[in-house]
């Protein structure tokens, strides 16, 4: 995966020499001649990162059809959601749930963490400079000193220097701020999913509340039509030609589909709160005319090649993001077992008096170099090792079951695309079937050459008909929904570059 050009991994060469200054020379000498050193490319002992072959087919299966091109791929994959949603409605409450949605807050937040942990991992490879000012002043008894007299002293200082900077020759800090680098990518490639995660919730909600519209639509129309029947059958029952048997087979058709007008009513209601809690805000008043499911316009998607469609999915990335990181990691462990060298050192000017402590001569310095080598370590720096390599394995591990879950989402998309489909027009034509149905057996009803059930039963499949087809339909739709977040849902073009999501941060 491309890095920032201004975030390259050290060059792995032999780290340059420098000469310190000694004696009277400007400690700012030596410090800058131990800066050179420390900033030169010197040894890094992570292992190469090496991304792990795709563990799935190379074609999709047979049961989820595809065109395996990948020009297509790459242009579907770049889609954004307010070019592949041609709904309007739909592009709003889209968009209310991006800004609003908390869920989407709180991962955008977490991305703002990964940046500053980086920042202040960053900042451990150049030396933090700071100025003290020190006053001192004790008193000495006689028998201490051989002037035999108590004596006062007083000691003023003031000075600029840094204090236990470590010169990175192994590489182990920059190791560790590259880990911290592509902690926070990964971040932002979560974030990323979660958007696509909320985008196609969002949808789905949007077409629960169309598909549960015309259900009612359709329970209304079938409780108004049958309390008319109910009506005429009353009087006919009141002037004796028709029995009570039959008027009471014309309450039972309309109490079941009061009973689903009532169902429908609450179905719709939770998934209207459903709405609300995912857009983070209030959405607006519904449509005043319910919107019909035909008229949801989304694009056409036909995935290629599963190796060009999967990389693109920002889960994938942040798991590629984590096993880099991962061997990052292990090379910090591995440069733990090697000899650490930390600078302190400091210059200013230094007097028993105050008031001449800028005086000529009064200039004051110090460097301590320091070196600390391991010895033993009742096995620590082993256990961390072994830990970062079982991590960095673990990584690989999360990383192939993200390119597999991945490949089942875009598989099982395809497979309900087209299954769907053909389920669609089939219940289309039941449904027609059953509405001749239905008109023939209330004329043979008239005629008096059926009872009074068929058409009772010819109603009732009818409405079952109608409503498995609305439901068929809005499933369909999901699927193509599905299909497009598990493509990556528009997230397939480069992650911001750090150096621009550091912008508004910067210090």
């Amino acid at each position: 995966m491309p890095r920032h050009p201004s975030f390259h991994p050290p060059a792995r060469v032999a780290c340059g020499q420098a000469g310190f200054a000694t004696g009277a020379r400007p400690l700012l000498r030596t410090l800058g001649a131990a800066v050179l050193l420390a900033l030169s490319a010197c040894v890094s002992l992570a292992p190469e990162t090496q991304t792990p072959a795709l563990p799935v087919a190379d074609a999709w299966p047979a049961d989820a059809p595809a065109e395996p091109q990948a020009a297509i791929a790459r242009a579907l994959r770049d889609l954004d959601w307010s070019h592949y949603f041609e709904d309007a409605d739909m592009r709003r409450l889209i968009g209310l749930a991006l800004e609003h949605n908390r869920d989407l807050r709180l991962a955008a937040l977490r991305v703002r963490e990964a940046e500053a942990a980086y920042r202040i991992q960053r900042a451990d490879l150049l030396p933090s400079v700071g100025a003290q000012g020190q006053a001192e002043r004790g008193r000495t008894p006689g028998d201490l000193n051989l002037s035999g007299q108590p004596q006062i002293q007083s000691r003023y200082q003031a000075s600029i220097g840094l204090s236990d900077w470590e010169l990175d020759f192994w590489s182990r800090i920059r190791n560790l701020k590259d880990a911290a680098l592509d902690d926070w990518l990964a971040t932002d490639a979560a974030r990323q999913a979660v958007q696509v995660a909320l985008v196609r919730q969002v949808a789905d909600s949007v077409l629960a509340l169309r598909e549960l519209d015309q259900r009612a639509f359709l329970a209304d129309e079938a409780v108004r039509n049958r309390q008319r029947s109910l009506d005429i059958f009353q009087q006919r029952t009141a002037v004796g030609s028709s029995s009570e048997l039959e008027l009471t087979q014309v309450r039972t058709l309309l109490i079941q589909a009061e009973s689903l007008q009532v169902r429908l009513r609450q179905e719709r209601a939770a998934a209207a709160h459903a709405l609300t809690l995912l857009t983070g805000t209030d959405p607006g008043p519904a449509p005043t005319r319910s919107v019909d499911l035909d008229t949801t316009g989304l694009t056409r998607l036909e995935p290629g090649l599963p190796s060009e469609v999967l990389v693109a999915r920002p889960d994938i990335r942040a798991a590629e993001y984590q096993l880099r990181a991962a061997h990052a990691r292990i090379g910090a462990a591995r440069a733990a077992f090697l000899p650490r060298i930390a600078l302190t050192s400091g210059i200013g000017s230094a007097s028993a008096e105050l008031d001449g402590l800028f005086e000529s001569g009064s200039k004051a310095w110090t460097f301590a170099p320091v070196i600390s080598i391991p010895i033993f370590t009742a096995g620590r720096l082993q256990a961390n090792l072994d830990v970062a390599e079982v991590r960095r394995d673990m990584a690989v591990a999360t990383y192939e079951r993200s390119i597999q879950t991945a490949f089942r989402e875009v598989a099982d998309a395809l497979s309900a695309r087209q299954g769907l489909a053909e389920q669609l027009d089939v219940q289309i034509r039941m449904a027609r079937t059953q509405a001749a149905r239905a008109e023939l057996a209330q004329l043979r009803y008239d005629s008096g050459a059926a009872p009074y059930l068929e058409v009772l039963d010819a109603q009732r499949d009818l409405l079952n008909a109608q409503q498995q087809l609305v439901e068929i339909r809005r499933a369909w739709l999901s699927s193509q929904v599905a299909l497009y977040a598990a493509l990556g849902g528009g997230a397939g073009r480069p992650l911001d570059t750090p150096s621009t999501l550091t912008a508004p941060h910067a210090s």
